[in-house]
C-alpha cells in the first residue's frame, strides 16, 4: 500500500493510493494515520479497504507528512561509501546517530524557511524509515519485522550550524521545516527490499545526488538492530538513513542553497518531493 495524509496543517487527514495512482480520502474510516495504525493488524485492515468506494482527493489538496503523532525523529550520519570519501572521513564503524527535532518535520512539497543569517543550506536526498511495532534489542536478521513502511525524506542541513557551532549535528538538522517526508508511506509488503532503491536530487533542474541504498555501509535492518539496542523504537519513529554523495559541502568550491531554489527528489517507488527555498 501506498499511505498518505491530506489536508492543511493541523487538520491533516488518512489517505491511500489506489491501483490507478489515484489519490483516495480514508477519513470516514481512518481519522488520520497515527501510530497505532502501523500495526500489522490494523494495516492488514487498512489494506482490505475498497479504494474505489472512497472518495477522491481534490487536485491541489496539500500532501502532508505521511504519519502523524511521531514521537522520535532519528538520523544516521556517514552512511553511504561514496559521500564519506567526499566528507574526507573515514568509513564508520558503527552506525553515526543524531536527532532532528519533531519540529522540522514537514510536508513532501511544503516550502522551506532559509533560516536568518544562513549562507550553508544544503540538501540530502535520503530514505526514511518508519517502525511499526515497538523494538527493543532486536537482532539484524529480524529487524524488517518491526518496519511499517518506508518514505522518501529531505535531510535538510545549515552547515555553519552544524559543524561551526559548538555541539552536536543537531544544531543545523533541526530548523523547522528541515524534514520533509513523503509523499507516501509505501509498506513493506509493497517494498520487500530496502537495498535497491534509487535516489536522485536536483537543485533548479540540475542534478546533484543520484545513487541508490545499495552503496549504504549500513543496511536498513542494521540500522534498526542496532538503534534497539540502547533505545526502545516506538511505533510511528521515523528514521532517515543517510546520503549518497553530491551534497553541496562536498563541492569544490562548495555550493549551498539560495532563497529560490527549488530542489526535487526522486525515490521511484517512494514518490517525488518538490520544495523552494523562501
Amino acid at each position: 500500500m501506498k499511505l498518505f495524509r491530506h489536508g492543511p496543517r493541523g487538520a491533516e487527514c488518512a489517505g491511500a493510493v489506489d491501483a490507478n495512482g489515484a489519490l483516495r480520502d480514508l477519513s470516514l474510516l481512518v481519522p488520520d494515520l497515527t501510530p497505532e495504525w502501523l500495526a500489522p493488524a490494523k494495516l492488514a485492515a487498512l489494506a482490505a479497504i475498497d479504494l474505489a468506494r472512497m472518495p477522491l482527493i481534490a487536485n491541489g489538496t496539500r500532501i502532508a507528512a505521511p504519519v502523524a503523532g511521531v514521537r522520535q525523529f532519528l538520523a544516521i550520519g556517514l552512511n553511504y561509501r561514496q559521500h564519506a570519501a567526499e566528507a574526507g572521513m573515514e568509513v564508520p564503524k558503527e552506525p553515526v546517530v543524531f536527532n532532528k527535532a519533531l519540529t522540522a518535520l514537514a510536508g513532501p512539497n511544503d516550502d522551506i524557511a532559509m533560516p536568518e543569517g544562513s549562507q550553508a543550506m544544503d540538501w540530502e536526498v535520503e530514505l526514511g524509515v518508519v517502525i511499526g511495532t515497538e523494538a527493543r534489542r532486536v537482532a539484524a536478521a529480524d529487524a524488517l519485522s518491526f518496519v511499517a513502511g518506508y518514505c522518501l525524506a529531505n535531510d535538510v542541513s545549515e552547515r555553519d550550524w552544524q559543524l561551526k557551532r559548538g555541539g552536536q549535528w543537531v544544531k543545523g538538522k533541526s530548523f523547522d521545516g528541515f524534514g520533509p517526508i513523503g509523499p507516501w508511506l509505501v509498506t513493506t509488503d509493497e517494498l520487500p527490499d530496502p537495498q535497491r532503491i534509487a535516489l536522485t536530487l536536483e537543485v533548479n533542474g540540475e542534478r546533484r545526488q543520484h545513487s541508490s541504498t545499495a552503496d549504504m555501509i549500513f543496511g536498513v535492518a542494521e540500522i534498526v538492530s542496532h538503534l534497539s539496542h540502547f533505545m526502545t523504537l516506538l511505533p510511528g519513529d521515523v528514521i532517515v538513513t543517510g546520503t549518497p554523495s553530491g551534497v553541496g559541502l562536498g563541492m569544490k568550491p562548495p555550493r549551498f542553497l539560495a532563497r529560490g531554489d527549488v530542489m526535487t527528489l526522486d525515490g521511484g517507488p517512494l514518490g517525488r518531493q518538490r520544495q523552494r527555498v523562501v
